[in-house]
């Protein structure tokens, strides 16, 4: 059997809107065809003005924040200022590109307030793409059509939500491996929020 069909299947989602920037993804956590875990967390608060969402390996999105958070506060120590966002996102670049020979097997969308929102999407050899959104994950072609319909650029943080919600809703439906909740993480001038959305199993 092929690498492929032990990829760990995911659905995550960046959207920018006038005021932040909003980061969504699903639970589930599968190997295969077998669900491993129903409460997987693949959203994470990398430092007080960004996060990430991740898809693919588990354990090596845990490994590749903690490294980029660690980094990132040396190098706010060293400047005793506080990295943008865009900084933030170059770093994790470096980080993943490091280690391009044995990569980390994990697709990121960073987002933050740099001058504007912002969001970067990082492949597992550290490739750096802004964007004003992104799907990422086994999910992604279905969530990123409901992105394209709905986006624009003036939307409401209302309005974010309900389409980051609808994305991810529309990839568990035809996606076998997402499903089981929502995590969500807001950035926007006030700082980070976190909250979830409850789906049955």
């Amino acid at each position: 059997m092929s690498f492929d069909a032990y990829m760990p299947g995911a659905t995550a989602v960046g959207i920018t809107y006038k005021d932040g920037v909003i980061l969504g993804a699903e639970r589930r956590i599968t190997l295969a065809n077998y669900v491993l875990s129903k409460s997987g967390r693949k959203v994470f608060k990398v430092t007080e003005n960004t996060g990430a969402v991740c898809a693919g390996m588990i354990a090596d999105m845990q490994n590749l924040v903690r490294q980029v958070a660690v980094y990132t506060k040396l190098k706010e120590l060293e400047v005793k200022r506080s990295l943008r966002p865009g900084a933030v996102a170059k770093l994790t670049s470096v980080l993943m590109f490091e280690q391009r020979y044995a990569p980390f097997i994990t697709q990121v969308i960073l987002g933050g307030l740099d001058v504007k929102p912002k969001i970067w999407v990082l492949d597992p050899f550290g490739s750096l793409i802004s964007d004003e959104y992104a799907a990422i994950g086994t999910g992604s072609e279905m969530a990123v059509g409901v992105l394209e319909e709905g986006f624009t650029p003036s939307m409401s943080p209302k309005d974010a939500r309900e389409l980051l919600l609808a994305s991810i809703r529309a990839a568990i439906a035809r996606d076998s491996m997402s499903g089981n909740g929502i995590d969500i993480l807001t950035i926007d001038k006030s700082g980070i929020k976190e909250d979830a959305i409850e789906m049955p199993a």
